[in-house]
């Protein structure tokens, strides 16, 4: 059974073939010769679970939108609506594989999401965990190479800010495929850490350190960028009293890798800018980069729902 966790468990082989389905549905498979996607879609009339513990807006909308376009039929699971916080957790969760054939869960902690895959009874997806968020990362390298005309043209991408869930999987993705990252990040995020996909991070020839922003942003064909507050920390737009201290230090500590227009024309650097959403404007990202021309950010956010229809026909394919 597939399952969809970290992407340490996909091999080279599995991310390219997931990328090719993507970008043949992107372009509604007419005409294809690829035996994965010339015949009725295999996740019609199957029941997709969709478990979230935090908002989203791009994650959600997009694995809803792309199982229905595939002839599945999402039931949003509501929180609040179940007995997840009185009852066993075990015993809540296999409850409710019982009802479904695939089951996304948005989670607070990625021990939740690996539980839900250990029982093998359907295949399990972590639309963003404390520590994963492969959706993400495979949008991102499916919308690098439309732009570069293909995997192998992407170039040097680069990661500016805090190492969190998302660079995780990045970065484990360029390692597998061959492509240069170049990581700028005077911290990681503690909730992140994982030892056994930072040994094999630090293995890879591919995935450089530097804490020289110049040095990285030079010949740089993407630059990739993240918040670097923790959702958890905001209640609406305020700042939690018990987070304010954190807040304010990782403000002193991050604001000098902050990516702006004026940081780019700096170093002369003519990257396109990448963001996952929902930025924090004025943090990690300025309104001049969001709304820059090599802005791709909604180009990002629009492929979510081709790289996810991608996943699932190559979860249900046989």
């Amino acid at each position: 059974m597939k399952h969809l966790i970290s992407l340490k468990e996909q091999s080279k082989e599995d991310i390219l073939e997931i990328l090719n389905i993507a970008g043949i549905l992107k372009n509604s498979g007419k005409d294809s010769k690829v035996p994965e996607i010339t015949g009725p879609s295999p996740c019609r009339d199957k029941k997709m679970l969709m478990l979230f513990e935090k908002g989203s807006t791009r994650t959600y909308i997009s694995f809803a939108a792309a199982a229905f376009d595939l002839g599945m039929h999402p039931i949003p699971v509501n929180s609040s609506a179940t007995q997840l916080n009185s009852m066993n957790f075990a015993d809540e969760i296999k409850t409710m594989m019982l009802y479904g054939d695939a089951f996304v869960y948005r989670a607070l902690n990625v021990r939740n999401v690996e539980y839900a895959a250990s029982l093998n009874m359907i295949p399990v997806i972590d639309a963003c965990s404390n520590k994963y968020h492969p959706a993400q990362s495979l949008t991102d390298i499916f919308t690098m190479a439309e732009i570069s005309g293909g995997i192998e043209k992407i170039g040097k991408v680069v990661w500016l800010g805090i190492e969190n869930n998302v660079s995780n999987t990045l970065a484990l993705l360029c390692a597998k495929l061959g492509i240069h990252i170049y990581i700028v990040s005077p911290m990681v995020d503690p909730d992140s850490v994982d030892k056994d996909l930072q040994h094999m991070l630090e293995s890879s020839s591919f995935v450089h350190r530097t804490l020289d922003v110049g040095e990285a942003l030079q010949d740089a064909n993407f630059v990739h960028t993240d918040t670097w507050m923790n959702m958890e920390y905001f209640d609406k737009e305020a700042i939690k009293s018990e987070f304010k201290e954190e807040f304010e230090r990782r403000k002193e500590l991050f604001f000098p890798y902050q990516l702006s227009a004026s940081l780019l024309k700096k170093y002369n650097c003519n990257a396109k800018i990448m963001h996952c959403m929902p930025c924090h404007e004025g943090y990690e990202i300025t309104r001049d980069a969001m709304d820059h021309p090599n802005s791709v950010l909604f180009q990002q956010a629009k492929n979510r729902y081709h790289t996810e229809k991608g996943i699932l026909w190559w979860m249900f394919k046989k």
